[in-house]
């Protein structure tokens, strides 16, 4: 623990001999809650964007027709009775 300590730069606060743990964990409690609200805060609009895009897309391909339709032609048994 010591070493993890010292490794971060921690220490001790006035009156203490070292870095207790209570005060190392509660800092990284701290850092450890805003990372993860950030992290959906930021997952959140990824995923708001591949959505746009992915409506864009959608938008973009039924404009185009896969298929054409041709007009009938009069060829049947009705058309050359009239």
């Amino acid at each position: 623990f010591l070493e993890t300590a010292a490794y971060f730069c921690m220490k001790p606060k006035m009156g203490e001999k070292e870095v207790s743990p209570h005060s190392f964990f509660s800092i990284w409690h701290e850092f450890s809650s805003d990372f993860k609200d950030f992290w959906k805060k930021e997952n959140k609009l990824i995923l708001q964007e591949r959505v746009k895009e992915a409506e864009e897309v959608c938008r973009q391909k039924k404009g185009k027709s896969l298929y054409n339709i041709k007009p009938k032609h009069d060829s049947g048994i009705v058309s050359k009775n009239l």
